[in-house]
């Protein structure tokens, strides 16, 4: 089980390194961060999806990221 609060605070300070893609198990994805954390892209990605992780509801971050 994912803390949906953990995931969305690691997209806001650590979004542009992938920490919050590694942290809920997409590691392609979170590689892709890694490799593109120079343009600054991933930064703003991962702000983004932060905020949406915790404004998300608990039973839809569950079904969409638990397991």
């Amino acid at each position: 089980m994912k803390n949906k609060i953990a995931a969305g605070v690691f997209g806001i300070v650590l979004g542009g390194l992938g920490v919050h893609k590694f942290y809920l198990g997409r590691i392609k994805m979170g590689v892709l961060y890694l490799l593109f954390c120079w343009t600054g892209i991933p930064s703003i990605v991962g702000i983004i999806e932060g905020v949406l992780y915790l404004t998300m509801s608990d039973p839809e971050f569950n079904e969409r990221y638990a397991g």
